[in-house]
């Protein structure tokens, strides 16, 4: 589902300090991370869990290259399937020299329909040049090639370029571009910081200091506030609450459960 794996767009850095044209050092996270989701739903004005949600890192190569391989998969539970089928993996390859976006991938069931979205990334002359691949619903093949002045990311690379950034000069109301790529075309979208505030893991009961932001998008003149998030306010930068507003309806997203983060959780309030 499209707007629960926007959880990937949350928290673009206000600023990059970039090894190479789109890189980042990263101080946020390391092979061996693994979080863990749940998925609610708002039926008839309850909430109700309809699935679960899982995003892991490890150590990997890509053209014989050191990098990481970041994995989420997304997966409705016996509820959702009654109503709307979600089977989505996302997989994207990074430097691990400075998290520059190399592939990535999206194998997607939403409903009845199935598609695939691929992305190769290169660098020449100081500009991002995408290779985009699609298999739509019917199956067919469908490829093309554009290059950018400034930086591109995908809804996974971008996740873990955002994760390194500094917060701490930022202000309620500031507003960051956000621009990604599928392998159909270019969304320029944004986020807006709220403040801060402290949130509760009902699972755990742990309680988190968090940042929280919105995130936005403007389709056909009009601007639409698709997500407000919650992420831990330390080094980690680690989404702990979603809240959705999707075309049929309201959902959230909780975090479970979490282990091998990088750095100590100095949010953490108990």
């Amino acid at each position: 589902m499209k707007k629960i794996l926007m959880i990937l767009l949350a928290l673009l850095p206000l600023s990059m300090k970039a090894q190479s044209q789109c890189g980042t050092e990263n101080t946020a996270f390391k092979a061996g991370e693994f979080l863990a989701y749940d998925l609610y739903f708002n039926w008839k004005f309850v909430w109700v869990k309809v699935g679960a949600a899982s995003m892991s890192t490890v150590m990997s190569t890509y053209n014989g290259m050191p990098a990481y391989r970041t994995s989420l998969t997304t997966k409705g539970n016996d509820k959702l399937d009654g109503v709307f089928v979600m089977r989505d993996t996302l997989t994207c390859y990074s430097s691990i020299a400075d998290l520059s976006p190399l592939y990535y991938r999206k194998g997607a069931l939403e409903g009845k329909r199935y598609y695939v979205d691929e992305l190769w990334y290169s660098y020449p002359n100081g500009h991002t040049k995408v290779k985009m691949h699609r298999i739509n619903r019917h199956g067919e093949h469908n490829w093309q090639e554009k290059e950018y002045d400034d930086c591109v990311y995908d809804m996974m690379s971008i996740f873990l370029h955002a994760r390194n950034m500094d917060a701490s000069k930022m202000k309620k109301g500031d507003v960051i571009p956000l621009p990604i790529t599928d392998a159909k075309h270019r969304n320029d979208t944004w986020m807006v910081y709220r403040g801060k505030e402290n949130y509760k893991v009902e699972e755990t009961g742990e309680k988190f200091r968090c940042l929280v932001f919105s995130f936005f998008e403007r389709e056909d003149g009009k601007d639409t506030e698709l997500i407000k998030f919650f992420i831990t306010d330390d080094d980690n930068h680690m989404p702990v609450r979603l809240d959705m507003n999707l075309s049929f309806g309201s959902a959230k997203v909780y975090l479970r459960s979490y282990q091998g983060v990088r750095n100590p959780l100095k949010a953490k309030l108990n």
